[in-house]
């Protein structure tokens, strides 16, 4: 093969390889053909309020979508709309010990999310979902003292649990 064919068999496979980008992929390696999305603000109607939780989870999915994909995060109306509230968000003893004290205690937290594809192609894969997460600690520890590490672990697993349900499994 003469240089110059070699040349053009190089720009050949670049074009092509550059024109296989115009279909977004995940990290996941999901094909996203969706351009945009809008999430809303999650309140928080749980009896028991965490006073960041609301902007966390919502960053966090603002994030999460934004950073795995190449959809652009849009006010109003796109491609894919996130919205929903937290729902449930409460600790509870879960590990009794035989003088009938917690050896652990569990923060339990749930979201209520409703997810719409508004492509016509991808109309079956909206859902309107409950997701929740949980994560024990030591009783001996002060609520307070691990409560922001919890709702980062928890609110993390939420958000991908999300993640996936609406994009990774197309």
């Amino acid at each position: 093969m003469t240089m110059k064919r070699i040349q053009i068999l190089i720009v050949f496979l670049m074009l092509v390889t550059a024109s296989a980008c115009t279909i977004g992929y995940s990290f996941t390696g999901a094909p996203i053909t969706a351009k945009t999305i809008s999430i809303d603000f999650f309140p928080n109607k749980a009896r028991l309020v965490n006073p960041s939780l609301s902007q966390t989870l919502t960053d966090g999915f603002r994030d999460k979508f934004v950073n795995q994909t190449k959809m652009d995060l849009v006010e109003g109306d796109a491609d894919m709309h996130i919205e929903g509230e937290v729902i449930d968000y409460r600790t509870n003893p879960v590990a009794i010990q035989g003088n009938e004290t917690a050896a652990l205690n569990r923060l339990t937290i749930s979201v209520k999310v409703r997810f719409t594809n508004n492509e016509p192609e991808k109309d079956n894969d909206s859902f309107d979902q409950t997701f929740t997460g949980f994560e024990d600690y030591d009783a001996s520890q002060s609520f307070t003292a691990v409560e922001d590490q919890l709702v980062e672990v928890i609110t993390e697993r939420i958000i991908t649990d999300v993640f996936n349900k609406a994009v990774v499994n197309w």
